[in-house]
């Protein structure tokens, strides 16, 4: 059966509005919800571009039964794969059961702003990959270590899964 979810755009609306929209969203029936997470939003017009991270943590007080995926995360460059284990983990712990971690390899407009080179899709692809792993790793629970090709992670443990 195909579902029907709901666009939280989160380039064009406040935190706030977010979550009144995820709350209007639930009470009209959608299932689920998927937020965007950008840095920048795609033109300035649209005037924001929120923390996703917080935002989650209020739709996860504000609702009850909306599931929510973030559409999508980047991994790999913006945020560390170990902060966005940590973020889904918490995500997860407020939502039992209604949280969705999307992931993708981002784009240049959101992904460059710390002043890394931006790498070639097969390098970021490979950085991916990677990430992946990492997040797989620490999602396992107890005390984890990864040194890999582009992300290290030493003696580090998740308590909230």
């Amino acid at each position: 059966m195909t579902r029907i979810g709901y666009a939280l755009s989160s380039e064009e609306h406040t935190p706030s509005d977010l979550v009144r929209n995820a709350v209007m969203a639930e009470e009209a029936g959608f299932e689920f919800a998927m937020i965007s997470d950008h840095f920048h939003p795609w033109v300035d017009a649209q005037g924001h571009s929120p923390f996703v991270w917080s935002v989650v943590g209020g739709i996860s007080q504000a609702t009850t039964r909306l599931r929510l995926g973030t559409g999508v995360t980047c991994p790999t460059i913006r945020i560390h794969p170990a902060i966005i284990a940590q973020a889904a983990a918490t995500s997860a712990a407020l939502m039992p059961g209604r949280f969705m971690l999307g992931l993708g390899t981002g784009e240049n407009l959101n992904e460059h702003i710390l002043g890394d080179k931006w790498p070639a899709y097969d390098v970021r692809a490979e950085m991916f990959e990677e990430a992946i792993e990492v997040i797989r790793l620490l999602w396992q629970g107890g005390q984890q270590s990864h040194y890999g090709q582009y992300y290290e992670v030493e003696n580090a443990q998740l308590y909230t899964l």
